[in-house]
């Protein structure tokens, strides 16, 4: 029996940065009747919190949705009427400082770098950062575009294996790139909410667009979850109709 469906959140549960369509939010406030949520992404809190917790209706048991930003570095939960961190791991200094010079000398060495950006490409998130191609606040279309087969995200990602030896590295998003602590990813999160949960990892299920090897959200299968891999948003409302309906 499920009793918890984790999700992926850009292309996945929205589009990308975008906050969830209404459908969205009525099916996981549906879901959320019969099972557990959670949902892990690269983005930080104040972006969870303006795609996700914000969306839902008032229906939505929010006591059994567990947000975890920065691929799961983070936990956030609903508890006493507020949204509040259990834990956060954040990088040092140091390993900053260490990860900034990589991104230049990597993207100097590839040469992706586009006529144009929206915003910073970079963004510090505390136990993440994050390499967003065209910028943080690049138009959809455009980012859409770019890189639609991770192929120019692939290139970086291994030149930045090679500078990175010691850490994750891993595609989310549509342009980005998500950097953690040696052994951070999706499958790190799944497994330490489990804990936090005391949910076992053998009941839960995972949804997300990039279930695939170098995907941001292949550790979940990695590590035994069943999985169900989506295109878009649409697909993740069928999915949801799916268990919904299996589990009620």
């Amino acid at each position: 029996m499920i009793k918890l469906v984790g999700f992926d959140l850009d292309g996945t549960l929205a589009v990308s940065k975008q906050p969830l369509l209404d459908t969205m939010g009525e099916a996981l406030a549906d879901l959320l009747s019969v099972a557990h949520v959670a949902i892990i992404s690269g983005g930080d809190w104040p972006q969870f919190e303006k795609q996700v917790a914000s969306r839902l209706p008032p229906r939505a048991d929010l006591s059994k949705l567990w947000l975890m930003p920065t691929t799961g570095t983070k936990l956030y939960t609903h508890r006493d009427g507020q949204w509040g961190a259990v834990y956060a791991d954040l990088f040092s200094s140091a390993q900053k400082t260490e990860i900034l010079e990589a991104f230049d000398a990597s993207l100097a060495a590839t040469g992706f770098t586009p006529e144009q950006t929206w915003g910073e490409r970079i963004e510090d998130r505390g136990s993440q950062i994050t390499f967003s191609a065209l910028g943080q606040e690049a138009p959809i279309l455009e980012k859409s575009r770019w890189d639609p087969q991770f192929e120019k995200r692939k290139v970086i990602q291994e030149d930045l294996y090679k500078r990175l030896p010691d850490l994750a590295i891993n595609m989310g998003g549509t342009t980005s790139i998500d950097i953690t602590k040696k052994g951070v990813d999706k499958g790190y999160g799944l497994k330490r909410l489990s804990k936090e949960s005391e949910i076992p990892l053998e009941t839960m299920m995972f949804i997300g667009d990039a279930i695939f090897p170098g995907g941001n959200d292949y550790p979940a299968k990695e590590i035994g979850l069943k999985t169900v891999c989506v295109k878009n948003p649409d697909g993740t409302l069928a999915a949801i109709a799916g268990i919904v309906a299996c589990l009620s």
